[in-house]
């Protein structure tokens, strides 16, 4: 989890977003374990909910909060910051990750050849803006970035176990409770409406026949 908290914080630039986003995927990894545990890459799939939650571009409607762990003036993080989402997330996971160009493709669920494009652009902007730094040095130092992690902000597991298990717990909950009340509102519309033998309807059908011979 520290190291998916680092990567959430090197793309979204907020240290209590890249907090929130590794404890949304943990939830929800938890919350359909029997369907993760099948999966191939369990570790992938939980840095790929991450990252789509830190990258979500719903958070720019969201109350703007003054972060309390500002990001260092790293220049390799500043210039990466300024990418497109795109770019930035592909460079993250080739360069700083060491994925392979497939890899990257698959978990962000692009054509091989868009996930070429992205890393060639993002790398030909990062040397434009860091111009001192070469190829492998902007690897090196974008690697050691999303290592050197500060635990003192990091959730632990078992406190987003307990989320998770309260969370489904107030679901189920919520959703006996609108089943009941719903049952026992169709109890009670049931047992007021009217029936077939409904003595009303017997006056309107002797009226209706009373009428017929003068007709």
């Amino acid at each position: 989890m520290p190291g998916l908290i680092q990567q959430a914080y090197v793309l979204a630039g907020c240290r209590r977003l890249a907090v929130e986003s590794a404890e949304q995927a943990f939830q929800q990894v938890w919350e359909r374990w029997p369907e993760v545990a099948c999966d191939p890459d369990p570790a992938g799939l939980a840095r790929a909910r991450t990252h789509d939650y830190a990258l979500s571009p719903w958070h720019r409607l969201r109350p703007r909060r003054s972060d309390p762990d500002p990001l260092p003036a790293d220049p390799v993080v500043q210039a990466l910051l300024g990418l497109p989402p795109w770019q930035r997330r592909t460079l993250l996971l080739c360069d700083g990750l060491d994925l392979s160009l497939a890899e990257a493709a698959t978990e962000t669920q692009a054509t091989l050849a868009a996930t070429a494009a992205r890393l060639q652009n993002a790398r030909a902007t990062l040397s434009r803006q860091v111009p001192d730094l070469t190829a492998g040095a902007s690897r090196q130092a974008l690697g050691k970035r999303v290592k050197d992690v500060p635990v003192v902000t990091i959730a632990r597991p078992w406190s987003v176990r307990t989320a998770g298990e309260r969370r489904a717990r107030t679901l189920t909950r919520s959703v006996f409770g609108a089943t009941s009340a719903l049952v026992a509102l169709v109890s009670v519309i049931s047992a007021v409406a009217p029936t077939a033998g409904d003595p009303v309807d017997d006056r309107r059908s002797h009226r209706h026949t009373a009428r017929t011979p003068g007709e």
